[in-house]
């Protein structure tokens, strides 16, 4: 017999006893960030639409916390980037990306976005890290949903593991500064 029953995000490290349990406030607010995720779509292709059904039922975005779509910059924390960015567009994608608030995370979706696809061209962008920081790239053209999942749940990792102070560190500024950010 198979059993159903929803598994539970393991606890983080920490000192347990009768009726208390103590940790570092580091990995509560890691584990808080990592699990309440909201996506803002940057679709411009056919990789939206594997987004989409991402998002539906079948393979349900929301299990992993992602589940308020915002298409507001100011209201989101993880953009994913799907599609072919042009040279026009970039100055735009650039501005929702510094409209968002710190902590902000960037997943590149799809081989145009990652590194500018079979659209080797003057007017196409050969991958959005050369206007802003991506911190997962998600391979295919376009990729299934099994693949943005798990281009997520490598986001979250990520996220679980950052330092609360990680983006007031020299090296996070400089890496903003390569970006003239």
């Amino acid at each position: 017999m198979e059993n159903n029953t929803p598994k539970m995000v393991a606890p983080p490290e920490g000192v347990t006893g009768e009726g208390f349990f103590a940790t570092k406030l580091s990995d509560v607010v890691g584990l808080a960030r990592a699990n309440s995720l909201w996506p803002l779509p940057f679709a411009t292709s056919c990789c939206g639409i594997e987004f989409m059904a991402t998002m539906a039922s079948h393979y349900d975005l929301a299990r992993f916390g992602s589940e308020r779509v915002s298409f507001s910059p100011r209201q989101a924390d993880m953009l994913l980037v799907m599609g072919t960015i042009s040279k026009k567009m970039a100055p735009i994608l650039r501005q929702v990306y510094e409209q968002m608030s710190e902590p902000r995370w960037v997943i590149a979706v799809g081989a145009c976005a990652s590194s500018g696809g079979v659209f080797d061209t003057y007017s196409v962008l050969q991958g959005i890290d050369k206007v802003i920081p991506v911190d997962v790239y998600v391979p295919g053209c376009p990729p299934r949903p099994e693949q943005i999942v798990q281009g997520v749940m490598q986001l979250q990792d990520l996220v679980k593991n950052e330092s609360v102070r990680r983006r007031n560190s020299p090296e996070y500024k400089e890496l903003l500064a390569s970006y003239n950010l």
